[in-house]
């Protein structure tokens, strides 16, 4: 069973830095796809930030040059460090895991990384809080 526990999240003031953490549960070799959603109250969720198979990385345009995503494959650990926090990132941010798949060329990742529709498995959520 898989299991995604996230931690990190906290208030913070404006231009503030959080970084936060997933941490999986996962039986598997094959690499992982992996990504970070929010979701502020009455909003839809969207997708922050993913990372392929192949390790590359995507951004939301609002959160590029502020936020990186990264991954421990040893720890089956994936990151999120947020810099120049806005009130605007205020959000519950949920971690999502997906198995790869292999084919001719190697591990690929279905559906676009910050498509909700790539995952699987999601994490329980951290809040983040960011005041003007």
């Amino acid at each position: 069973q898989v299991q995604l526990v996230e931690s990190g999240g906290g208030s913070v003031q404006s231009g503030g830095s959080l970084r936060l953490s997933c941490a999986a549960s996962v039986d598997t070799y094959s690499p992982l796809c992996m990504g970070w959603f929010r979701q502020a109250p009455g909003k839809e969720r969207e997708g922050v930030a993913g990372i392929d198979a192949d390790g590359s990385a995507t951004y939301a345009d609002s959160v590029k040059g502020r936020f990186t995503i990264s991954q421990d494959n040893a720890k089956n650990t994936l990151y999120l460090q947020m810099n120049s926090l806005k009130p605007e990132d205020t959000a519950m941010y949920y971690c999502a895991l997906a198995p790869s798949t292999y084919s001719t060329g190697g591990y690929y990742c279905h559906a676009l990384p910050l498509h909700g529709t790539r995952y699987n498995y999601w994490g329980q959520g951290t809040q983040v809080t960011v005041s003007s």
